[in-house]
């Protein structure tokens, strides 16, 4: 059984299962058709508690809106008080104070539950922290705590360190969740956003260990240098390991969409023992042979997918990324992109994707120049 931590009465997988990639019903790409398959997804959902995986992740616009009925169908079969389930509040999309209330019930008659354990304001950042505090959203969310309907209150994070500590000092949160990986440790300034909830007494839920999949297939460069490290270690577990080595890490959000990435992570987790200093060197020096790479840094979350023109964003830099690391060759990655229904030269550079994109990438410059350059060339 997976290794547990423990939160205030309770204790928590050291594993938890995203559900913002999970597996669809055609090998196309995720964003083309968010239908998820429901009984591979149910497979995965078994896996995962049979195996002692008792945190579960959600948000109102995975999977085009799918992502939260799917989790609440697949975990009626369990009783409700074996796992918890934690579910986000987007604050872009509510319009109007009252559209808080509306989406909330929508997410509980969705999940069909009568709470969530787990409740955060979702990506947050300067902006979308003020429009909080223009609706009262904390208020909201306290008034639901004491309605049962919530049992800890937390936020996930994308804005900048200031933000982070104006957001800290504002609340007593009862955990927050931050994008952390032996890349963005520095890339991103996790190893910052880390100390800070970290001095302030906040557990961290850490989302995209392994960068949208990125970790668990890095260049040639970086396979050689893990292989030469431990030849008997995945990939993904390196990255996943870096993560769990921090103490005050509650929990470690994996999209996991195949049983051998799950049976790979739960391995990785269980009877977990730290990184040794000398380990911890072989991820920054990974780190650092990425970052000689010109890549993109998209994860693949799809939050720009609401695309005024339907330009499918995260597959054109999957593809140009793809080059750059030097998966594929340029014929390779000029069939590839010939694939896509919607291109980059689509773009019209409304600034529309670029609103919602939690890495905060400039998405209609490097639509309308480096992507468009680059293709046609």
């Amino acid at each position: 059984m997976i290794d547990r931590v423990k939160f205030k009465n309770i204790a928590v997988s050291r594993l938890g299962l995203g559900n913002m990639r999970l597996p669809v019903k055609t090998p196309i790409k995720r964003e083309a058709n968010p239908m998820i398959d429901y009984k591979k997804g149910q497979e995965l959902v078994d896996l995962a508690y049979e195996n002692g995986v008792n945190y579960f992740d959600t948000a109102y616009m995975y999977h085009a809106g799918k992502s939260e009925k799917f989790i609440g169908t697949a975990l009626k079969k369990y009783p409700r008080n074996s796992y918890f389930l934690a579910d986000k509040l987007p604050i872009w999309m509510c319009p109007t104070k009252k559209d808080m209330e509306k989406i909330f019930n929508k997410q509980l008659e969705r999940c069909d539950v009568a709470y969530f354990d787990f409740y955060l304001l979702h990506s947050l950042d300067g902006k979308n922290w003020e429009k909080c505090k223009k609706f009262g959203a904390l208020a909201f969310l306290e008034r639901k705590k004491l309605e049962g309907k919530i049992k800890n209150i937390g936020f996930s994070f994308h804005g900048t360190i200031a933000d982070l500590k104006t957001i800290v000092a504002a609340y007593h949160w009862d955990f927050a969740q931050i994008q952390m990986n032996y890349l963005d440790w520095k890339n991103q300034r996790a190893d910052e956003q880390y100390q800070i909830l970290t001095d302030a007494g906040i557990p961290v839920i850490v989302m995209e260990p392994v960068r949208g999949g990125k970790l668990a297939d890095p260049p040639q460069n970086v396979k050689e240098l893990f292989q030469k490290a431990a030849p008997d270690k995945s990939f993904a577990a390196w990255a996943m390991r870096f993560v769990a080595s921090h103490d005050n890490v509650l929990t470690i959000l994996s999209g996991m969409n195949t049983p051998e990435q799950m049976l790979d992570n739960i391995g990785t987790l269980t009877d977990f023992q730290p990184m040794s200093e000398v380990e911890l060197a072989v991820c920054r020096n990974a780190a650092a042979l990425l970052n000689k790479n010109d890549v993109i840094p998209c994860t693949g979350c799809d939050y720009c997918a609401d695309c005024p023109q339907g330009v499918k964003i995260s597959s054109v830099f999957a593809v140009y990324n793809k080059y750059k690391n030097g998966e594929a060759t340029g014929d390779q990655c000029a069939e590839e992109y010939a694939k896509i229904d919607t291109k980059a030269d689509a773009c019209i550079g409304c600034g529309h994707c670029k609103e919602h994109c939690p890495q905060s990438i400039d998405i209609p410059q490097l639509m309308q120049h480096t992507m468009k350059d680059f293709f046609e060339a």
